[in-house]
């Protein structure tokens, strides 16, 4: 089979790009040849998508549209995979060339700011149906700023989306949360498939090479319990730190804000000191550090460092270090793949209930789950301190983390999206 897979991006910018980045040379090995469309090619330091598996790659902002889709016509593919060009007259000009599916990473077509949240009095998770009524909460709610230009442009905008998915073959999804969403919105069963995203390392067999553990400072005696099933040692002893990592885009709804509110009294619950590590980048970042700065001159025993995007590598090393994920999201992640990519190294998650999170983070299984509605600083602590205030529970939390994350497995994936692939390519 001849696949085109179209996004946004052509290089690793994010988790979609990364998801991507670990499909295609599978799909390659299983005999299909693919071919990728982006709309646009940057930033210029990330890695291409797919450039180790040499796939035929066309930029829309570098080459033209025109250009690009007739080199797209003549590569004459049997199916394209749809990951969103982020604007209705792209995506429409690719349903006209062959059979699409589309991956529904976000809130495409049933949000107008596609944060599906309130963010005024206070952030919280929307479940209202996409609608004209959404009018009458955009600006009580703050759901995407105060000019009405913005909110009749992306009201059209998503409108048009909401039709034009209509036309896909099928709609993927990556969390049951996601399926209901749209079923919420019209879609027929049949239309809207459950397929959960793969975690996966290349260090690994599909899943199972993480087993013997990255433990935090493996190696030292310094106070860790070592397990007798060779997994990661329990809580090290008072005199030294936590380490906590977000690991994320920097965007006010990612919660970096109410995590930073929380920290205080998780030290001070734990009796020892915490260190936070904020991986990542994003337009909420120089506020985040700016009151990581008056926090850490206020509580001496705290250690908040921001350390920028960091490519697989270097997060893989940073993660032998970490004792938890913190997702403090406030908006209804689609999934949040980022909690058992993490779980697979033995690494125990702390985050709100909302979206697609409770699918893989089963409280008190391989981490603990805060209240979504509302999500409070004082929540997301208590869910922190539970994870780690005991060193007998947290190895459990740690080997829960593995065991939970290798469901979701590459090749289990790989069989579901092929056999929809099949069916829509007829």
């Amino acid at each position: 089979m001849r696949i085109v897979i179209t996004n946004t991006n052509l290089r690793l910018a994010g988790g979609i790009e990364i998801y991507l980045d670990t499909i295609i040379p599978a799909i390659c090995e299983a005999g299909h040849e693919i071919a990728l469309l982006g709309k646009m090619d940057g930033p210029v330091d990330r890695p291409g998508i797919g450039m180790h598996a040499n796939v035929p790659v066309w930029c829309l902002s570098g080459m033209g549209a025109p250009s690009a889709f007739r080199e797209l016509k003549a590569w004459r593919p049997d199916l394209i995979y749809a990951q969103g060009l982020d604007e209705p007259m792209l995506d429409a000009e690719a349903l006209a060339v062959a059979p699409n599916v589309f991956f529904a990473h976000g809130y495409h077509g049933t949000c107008i700011s596609g944060g599906k949240s309130f963010s005024y009095p206070v952030a919280r998770p929307c479940v209202r149906q996409f609608g004209w009524q959404c009018f009458a909460h955009f600006y009580p709610h703050r759901c995407g700023g105060l000019n009405p230009l913005t909110m009749w442009r992306e009201y059209s905008r998503q409108e048009t989306q909401l039709r034009l998915l209509k036309e896909y073959r099928a709609i993927l999804t990556a969390s049951d949360h996601m399926r209901r969403e749209y079923l919420k919105h019209g879609f027929a069963e049949s239309a809207v498939h459950l397929v959960p995203l793969p975690v996966y390392s290349g260090r690994d067999n599909c899943g199972s090479g993480y087993a013997s553990l990255h433990s935090p400072l493996a190696g030292r005696d310094d106070g860790w319990r070592r397990e007798t099933s060779g997994h990661a040692q329990a809580a090290k002893s008072n005199e030294d730190e936590w380490r906590l990592l977000f690991a994320g885009r920097m965007t006010k709804l990612k919660g970096g804000a109410v995590l930073l509110d929380a920290i205080p009294a998780v030290a001070a619950a734990l009796g020892r000191p915490v260190r936070v590590t904020f991986a990542g980048e994003g337009p909420a970042r120089e506020d985040w550090a700016a009151q990581a700065r008056v926090l850490a001159a206020r509580n001496p025993n705290l250690r908040i460092e921001f350390v920028g995007w960091l490519d697989a590598d270097a997060l893989d090393a940073l993660a032998k270090s970490i004792h938890l994920l913190v997702m403090p999201s406030l908006w209804p992640e689609p999934f949040g793949l980022v909690g058992p990519e993490f779980g697979l190294k033995g690494i125990p998650a702390a985050a709100f209930a909302v979206g697609g999170i409770p699918e893989w983070l089963t409280d008190g299984i391989n981490g603990c789950l805060a209240p979504g509605d509302l999500p409070t600083a004082h929540g997301l602590a208590a869910a922190i301190i539970r994870c780690l205030h005991d060193s007998n529970e947290y190895a459990r939390l740690r080997r829960g983390a593995v065991a939970l994350a290798r469901r979701f497995s590459l090749a289990r994936h790989l069989e579901t999206l092929m056999a929809v692939f099949a069916e829509a390519a007829g």
